[in-house]
């Protein structure tokens, strides 16, 4: 009778601190485990960016190829390893990428858990026990021709390229919603108002429309920044000398990830000024620092333009999420535009962190960039979530207060600025003056005063007209007498 011997719990491996065991299934090895013990920071793992290790897995495969045809790597090998990278861009055994987004390194302990995870990986599929890297080693033949100094910020730059898209994206179909709001208010009639007071008319379409404009300027400005993204340092090594590789390695390996990815990825100009640069991520963090500036104070015009619903603004009803308070019964909050004002907060933090993580850089290498991923990831994630939660949650539920809108039109001394080419500037502030003192509206002062027919006041109140230039007579120099002008409405006075 056979006797069941069980399989190993553990399996051992070394480093130059000496001898580990750790578990037999995993496929990261000692370099890792010495970092998940040496990095108990944020709590959030490497393998929760998607985008990260689908970006590692591309460069590793690109230098495997690259390897391969400049005849440094063997045609075995190199198949066991591009197997392994394209079963992690499918989604496979991104569980197994554990070290903390937060590390000490430079992205070393990042870039060695991909190292370890696709050597036992290709290991694994040459029918090799995990573990035997006499036969294909994490350093030697994964990371042949490369350092973590270019293998992470080249990595760092495709996440980041993913992440905006999808933002943009986010970005495009919330403009979209605002605009189908800005056809929809048209010819709805409301008071501007600048500082908080009663300004000029303009429609509640004019100011829907304004925030998708301002959402438009922010997607051009994320795709320009998005070009300098793809200029890449792989093959500079570890300062950017290209150090242990081919002559011919950098632009081989860059024509390779270009064609793993899709993407347009370029050789830096000057590879050791490129590996020591953070300014793309300045750059980029940045311009997400100015989408959540603007994208707050529109969460910010929404509540205001919604507060009341009675003792409030109350020009536009938001759709309603939740009950707003524990203790007053029948209050809706207004929580999808405060949780992206919140999101907003985030990112002008995060923008100031990365700012200093970049400038704290020395000589040939920045040893903070996984700060800088760290906080841009979040950036980018979360406003990618704000601006589709905003969209499907808020905007596209808004709702108009019509006829209250229109008679806030009517009772507003702002009202006053529109008779400015008919009764002049001296005698509209009178009118203005009386009106605030009497409590009447700015028509009615103008009926008991005769000032203007009910045809003029009906065409004053036109929406085209409060809302749009129109062509008015020129004013005469001075001393030529009593400046007449024309009205607008065919009339002079």
């Amino acid at each position: 009778m056979m006797t069941h011997i069980p399989a190993p719990m553990t399996r051992r491996e070394h480093d130059l601190l000496g001898d580990r065991d750790l578990p037999a299934e995993v496929y990261w090895g000692v370099h890792t485990l010495r970092a998940i013990e040496n990095f108990p920071i944020s709590g959030t793992r490497i393998g929760e960016v998607p985008d990260l290790i689908i970006a590692l897995a591309a460069i590793k495969e690109a230098a495997a190829c690259a390897n391969a045809g400049l005849g440094l790597l063997d045609l075995p090998r190199r198949d066991a390893i591009v197997a392994a990278c394209q079963e992690i861009r499918a989604g496979r055994w991104h569980d197994q990428f554990v070290v903390d987004q937060i590390q000490g390194g430079a992205g070393t302990s990042t870039n060695m858990n991909a190292n370890e995870v696709i050597a036992n990986r290709a290991l694994e599929i040459m029918g090799q026990p995990l573990g035997r890297y006499d036969l294909l080693h994490p350093n030697e033949h994964v990371n042949l021709s490369q350092s973590t100094n270019d293998v992470y910020p080249t990595a760092l730059k495709l996440a980041a390229f993913a992440g905006i898209v999808r933002l943009i994206a986010a970005m495009a179909s919330l403009r979209g919603a605002f605009a189908e709001k800005a056809v929809e208010f048209a010819d709805v009639l409301k008071m501007g108002r600048t500082q908080l007071q009663d300004a000029v008319p303009m429609t509640l379409g004019q100011e829907f429309n304004t925030f998708a404009i301002m959402l438009g300027e922010d997607e051009a400005r994320l795709t320009e920044a998005l070009q300098l993204i793809l200029e890449i340092n792989l093959g500079g090594t570890a300062i950017g000398t290209g150090i242990t590789t081919d002559p011919a390695y950098a632009a081989r390996v860059c024509a390779e990830l270009a064609r793993i990815t899709g993407l347009p990825v370029v050789p830096a100009f000057d590879l050791i000024e490129a590996t020591q640069d953070c300014g793309a991520f300045v750059q980029l963090s940045g311009v997400l620092k100015r989408v959540a500036v603007k994208l707050s104070k529109t969460c910010n015009d929404l509540r205001l333009l919604s507060s009341g619903p009675r003792a409030g603004l109350g020009e536009i009803n938001l759709p309603a999420m939740q009950a707003g308070s524990s203790i007053m019964p029948g209050k809706v909050n207004p929580v999808i535009p405060e949780v992206v004002n919140q999101v907003a907060f985030e990112v002008i933090g995060n923008d100031v962190t990365i700012s200093f993580a970049a400038e704290a850089g020395q000589l040939q290498l920045n040893a903070f960039e996984p700060m800088i991923a760290y906080s841009l990831f979040r950036s980018v994630r979360h406003l990618e979530a704000a601006c589709r939660t905003l969209e499907t949650r808020c905007i596209r539920g808004i709702t108009a207060n019509r006829d209250a809108l229109r008679a806030s039109v009517e009772n507003s001394i702002g009202l006053v600025t529109a008779l400015n080419p008919i009764l002049g500037y001296e005698a509209a502030t009178r009118l203005a003056l009386e009106a605030h003192h009497s409590g009447l509206s700015i028509p009615d002062l103008a009926r008991r005063q005769g000032l203007l027919t009910e045809a003029q006041l009906a065409a004053v109140l036109n929406p085209e007209v409060l809302t749009r230039p129109q062509r008015q007579a020129a004013a005469k120099p001075v001393g030529a007498g009593r400046v007449r002008r024309d009205n607008g409405l065919g009339q002079r006075r």
